[in-house]
């Protein structure tokens, strides 16, 4: 059956044999396995799986009682919808080989697929997997929804029933909204490309603050283009929240997961991206009559507080007036000790004078003394009426001080005094009071309310 070029004949004990090189058999046997087992169909276990640098899959195939090396080149790896991988059991087509340089023999697969399950979903079980270790379902990866969005961004498909009900919803719940509608292929080819570049035009444009990615329910194949990684990474990288509405409730993509936030039905997310406007106009409504009854009750009781607090308060002028009685009785006291005191020296002058006089020894030292003593009776009486002098200059350089400091003089002046409410802090610095804040101004007679509605520093204004 098989040629041997270079036959060795060996007829020894009367028997003729063919003595075969090893190249020649292994090479007879491939051409036999692959003439024989041209296609097969295998069951098994993978096992041993690895990828070398020439992108060739390499593994065995394995059941209870044997195994079998297998190899996908990787021509046949762009038709697979799942990763291999071990313990996956698999049920693949291929043909029988032999690797003439080990002697080895194997089987080249030309299709693979998983058994008892199909490969889309474990596909998309693998996808998800990878992509939740790399973090892209985390919650902190989230961006909150606007309350009421100036712009809406629809991406769906423009034919379906899908952008209907989500215009109709929307309109009914916060008419005149704007929408942006970007059209897109939602399954089919081209469907994962036209997704991707929507969701970057989102971002691009800017113009929207939320966007529905939609879709009416499907089987797996149609929801194919919403468990692809390119779309998946799409969302992810979206500044602008995305919800993502695929599907009815039982369906999940991964789309759902990665998105911002997800809706079990395209209408379901129409309602979750704007609020009722006639609700919200009826709960401002109700906040409006209660902060207005609020502010009135708080202004009556801060006016109540200001009529106990002006009962308590003493008026500076009766203060200074009591100064200035108190200035002049001074005044009137320091007279008269200085007058009682002057008195005193004189009658004790005289007193002494006269026992000089009634003990007079000599005559002219007598005289002499009595000189002196005149002499020192005006220095002193100089001394005196000099210190007089200097206490009422004195007292006149108080007084003025005082009615220098004195408020009401101030105020007279045309000044003003700015305090705040209720707790009556002077106001020295723009930068303690905010817009809008109520001042009370003290002027020479009587008061001012005021409310702040502009500051400057340095002739800027502040904003």
């Amino acid at each position: 059956m098989f040629e041997n070029k270079n036959p060795i004949h060996n007829q020894g004990y009367g028997i003729t044999r063919k003595i075969f090189s090893v190249s020649e058999l292994n090479s007879n046997i491939k051409v036999l396995l692959e003439e024989s087992f041209p296609f097969v169909w295998i069951f098994g276990e993978i096992s041993n799986f690895r990828i070398p640098a020439s992108g060739h899959y390499y593994f065995s195939l394995k059941d209870e009682g044997a195994q079998i090396s297998a190899v996908m080149f990787r021509g046949q790896q762009r038709k697979l919808k799942f990763e291999p991988d071990d313990g996956l059991s698999v049920t693949g087509m291929g043909r029988i080989s032999v690797y003439e340089p080990r002697g080895t023999y194997q089987i080249i697969l030309e299709y693979l697929e998983p058994s008892g399950v199909g490969a889309l979903q474990v596909a998309f079980e693998q996808l998800k997997n990878r992509l939740a270790d790399e973090g892209l379902f985390r919650d902190e990866n989230k961006i909150e929804l606007p309350f009421i969005p100036n712009k809406i961004g629809v991406i769906t498909s423009s034919s379906g029933a899908v952008v209907h009900d989500i215009l109709q919803i929307i309109n009914r719940r916060y008419p005149n909204i704007a929408i942006q509608i970007f059209p897109v292929k939602v399954q089919g080819e081209g469907a994962v490309g036209e997704i991707v570049t929507a969701v970057d035009l989102l971002n691009t444009l800017a113009e929207c603050d939320v966007a529905i990615l939609g879709r009416g329910g499907g089987s797996l194949e149609d929801l194919q283009a919403f468990n692809s990684e390119p779309v998946a990474r799409a969302i992810f990288a979206s500044r602008i929240p995305i919800i993502s509405a695929v599907g009815h409730e039982t369906d999940y993509t991964i789309a759902d997961f990665v998105a911002d936030w997800r809706a079990p039905t395209p209408s379901a997310a129409a309602e979750m991206v704007v609020p009722e406007k006639s609700a919200l106009e009826r709960r401002i409504k109700e906040i409006d009559a209660l902060l207005k009854t609020k502010v009135i009750y708080y202004f009556k009781g801060l006016k109540k507080k200001i009529l106990e607090i002006s009962k308590h308060l003493n008026d500076p002028r009766r203060k200074i007036e009591d100064l200035r009685l108190r200035v002049d009785d001074l005044y009137l006291r320091l007279n008269r000790t200085f007058a009682n005191r002057i008195r005193r020296d004189r009658e004790n002058l005289v007193f002494r004078a006269d026992r000089l006089r009634a003990n007079n020894p000599r005559f002219f030292l007598i005289q002499k003394s009595k000189k002196k003593l005149e002499q020192n009776y005006n220095n002193l009486l100089k001394s005196f009426i000099i210190l007089n002098n200097s206490k009422q200059i004195r007292i006149r350089e108080l007084t003025a001080k005082l009615e220098a400091l004195s408020p009401v003089a101030i105020l007279t002046r045309g000044y003003s005094i700015t305090r705040t409410i209720p707790d009556a802090k002077v106001v020295k610095n723009q930068q303690t009071v905010s817009l809008n804040q109520d001042l009370e101004v003290m002027v020479a007679k009587g008061r001012l309310i005021c409310r702040v509605k502009g500051k400057y520093t340095d002739g800027q204004k502040d904003i």
